[in-house]
């Protein structure tokens, strides 16, 4: 089954010379993304094919449930590399519905190692819990925690480091919390925040 994947990119590369022999050349010059996209590491999500951007214009970061976590390294070194280097211009976050992690940190169930990671977003179903509890429908109320949880993470890009430096240094990134639509394919666009 794994072979299938190394002929597809056989294929891919075809076509891609096809259309524009220079391509993996210019491609391999230099990369100097606008963007740095925090996302979740769910399949369905392709960063690239769901802004209709090319291969260098995205820097993208993924984990379970588009977190920013404080002590989160991997994240950290991705941040401080997009924003100091790399210059980019705008943060987006970008969740998701239908998301599991989210399912999950509304769940009782235990999901092993995956309930330290599920910690942060409980707390922001213990923050919300008022207007998370008038929402009687299940999906809804998923909905909801997942813009909820976007804003909460946008927020904690706010708070790094890396962001308060260049926004006295430079004044940017702006931040960005996104919001995809599984059903539909649209983002939707839940919070602002910038210099």
């Amino acid at each position: 089954m794994h072979e299938r994947l190394l002929l597809e990119n056989k294929a891919w590369c075809r076509e891609k010379k096809s259309a524009d022999p220079d391509y993996f050349r210019k491609l391999a010059r230099n990369q100097h993304p606008e963007f740095l996209w925090i996302g979740c590491s769910d399949s369905r999500i392709p960063a690239n094919e769901v802004t209709g951007t090319l291969p260098g214009e995205l820097f993208v970061h993924r984990n379970i449930a588009n977190m920013v976590v404080g002590d989160d390294l991997n994240l950290l070194s991705v941040l401080e590399y997009a924003v100091a280097h790399l210059k980019v211009k705008h943060i987006i976050v970008c969740g998701h519905y239908e998301c599991g992690g989210i399912n999950a940190a509304l769940s009782d169930k235990s999901y092993g190692l995956l309930d330290h990671w599920l910690q942060p977003i409980k707390a922001v179903i213990q923050e919300n819990r008022e207007l998370l509890d008038g929402i009687p429908d299940a999906e809804r109320r998923a909905d909801r925690l997942v813009e909820l949880n976007v804003r909460q993470q946008v927020q904690n890009l706010a708070q790094t480091e890396v962001v308060r430096k260049a926004w006295k240094d430079e004044g940017y990134p702006h931040l960005h919390g996104w919001v995809y639509g599984l059903k539909n394919g649209l983002l939707k666009r839940v919070y602002d925040l910038g210099k």
